[in-house]
């Protein structure tokens, strides 16, 4: 898939890079999701915060705490150099591990709603499954360029890979979070495929995965429950239909241009979780369908600008860099299509986040990092294409200015 020594001159556009200069499209949509997500929490819950904690603001403050300590770590994951990540990439996958080991032991792991998914700190609780996804892409990313060309003519190369998933998702499973699941095993499946594996083995593990999840699906009530609804909610609106219905309502009540902001009837009590899974409801009815559209094409533009800069590092040689560069455009693009189809009755309920809009300290941390990856994938390529060193930022910045 991608040559072993670097070849610059093939690089599109290496001519017109400058250094060191930030991809400024990708910056630009992710503050402009973050902006409007703080808005419409802001908004989503100052109901219920005011009648739970007599602070309207409580959950927009806070989600503005999480914006910034996931800025603040944004800059110091940006620093850091892709080699280290490739070179602890192993220390990172048990680190990941053993969060998701530690969710399960008794006194460790916090329920919620009969979930055990989070790990209370005392100042915040860490949603383990966030930075667990993060760790294990990371590793893949490392395993797929060490190992690319086992991939790609060994069934051996394959199936490693497949363990670490088989592994991890059950563990997943057991909290239980199905959501986080199928994001990350398709996530993973995306990235072995970009990889090079052979599409009938590839097809083959596929299927296999397909029939596995779903097997899971049948075999839990609850699971069942959740697909069968979201079939029909209608049928018992008031029971298991009632989440879907009033989130239905609420898009509906939204038309081409929004009730107005602020002016939602569903987030009065009637729409669970909707400064959380379901601020995208919200969104669409105090915005319309003219907010609906502007979301979507933020998301288009976040997957779009990981793939480009995924490209480039593909080009320049650097395999680790391109792939990681795809897991996260993958990500992103997944979860976020998964959250709105749900929202919109597509999909069954999952229980995931709206990247960088939901509320959620864990979720919004990690896909701050995440961001700053792309951002650094991007940095490295362009000192590479331009024969700078890319160990910091200082030596390319006075590079840049001399240019």
């Amino acid at each position: 898939m991608i040559p072993a020594a670097a070849r610059q001159a093939s690089v599109t556009g290496a001519s017109d890079m400058r250094m060191p200069r930030l991809d400024y499209w990708l910056l630009g949509g992710v503050l402009a999701l973050a902006a409007l997500g703080l808005v419409m929490v802001a908004s989503a819950s100052i109901t219920l915060a005011e009648r739970e904690l007599g602070q309207p603001f409580y959950y927009a403050i806070r989600q503005g705490i999480y914006i910034c300590l996931g800025a603040l770590i944004g800059v110091a994951v940006y620093r850091v150099q892709l080699r280290w990540l490739q070179q602890g990439s192993l220390v990172l996958l048990v680190g990941g591990l053993a969060l998701l080991v530690a969710v399960l032991i008794p006194g460790i792991g916090h329920e919620v709603n009969g979930s055990v998914r989070w790990i209370n700190t005392g100042l915040f609780r860490l949603q383990v499954s966030e930075p667990a996804k993060l760790m294990i892409l990371i590793y893949l990313a490392s395993y797929l360029a060490r190992h690319g060309e086992e991939v790609r003519t060994h069934i051996s190369g394959f199936i490693k890979p497949l363990g670490l998933l088989v592994l991890a998702s059950l563990l997943l499973l057991l909290e239980p979070d199905f959501g986080a699941t199928v994001v990350l095993v398709a996530t993973a499946m995306g990235m072995i495929f970009i990889a090079g594996v052979r599409l009938l083995q590839f097809s083959g593990v596929l299927g296999l995965a397909g029939l596995a999840l779903t097997g899971m699906a049948v075999s839990s009530p609850y699971r069942m429950e959740r697909l069968t609804t979201f079939l029909n909610p209608w049928a018992d609106p008031f029971n298991s239909g009632f989440q879907l219905t009033q989130s239905l309502i609420a898009i509906g009540r939204g038309e081409w241009f929004g009730v107005g902001l602020g002016a939602s009837i569903q987030k009065l009590f009637y729409l669970p979780e909707a400064h959380t899974d379901f601020v995208f409801a919200v969104l669409a009815e105090e915005i319309g369908l003219l907010g609906v559209f502007i979301v979507i094409a933020l998301y288009v533009l976040l997957v779009w600008r990981a793939f480009a800069i995924a490209a480039q590092a593909e080009k320049a040689g650097n395999a680790f860099a391109a792939l990681l560069a795809y897991g996260i455009g993958i990500w992103f693009g997944l979860q976020s299509f998964i959250n709105m189809g749900v929202n919109m009755g597509l999909l069954p309920t999952k229980g995931l986040t709206l990247p960088l809009m939901s509320y959620g300290g864990s979720s919004m941390v990690v896909m701050c990092a995440a961001v700053a990856l792309l951002l650094r994938v991007d940095y490295e390529t362009r000192c590479t294409v331009n024969g700078l060193p890319a160990s910091g930022t200082a030596p390319a910045r006075q590079r840049g200015r001399r240019a």
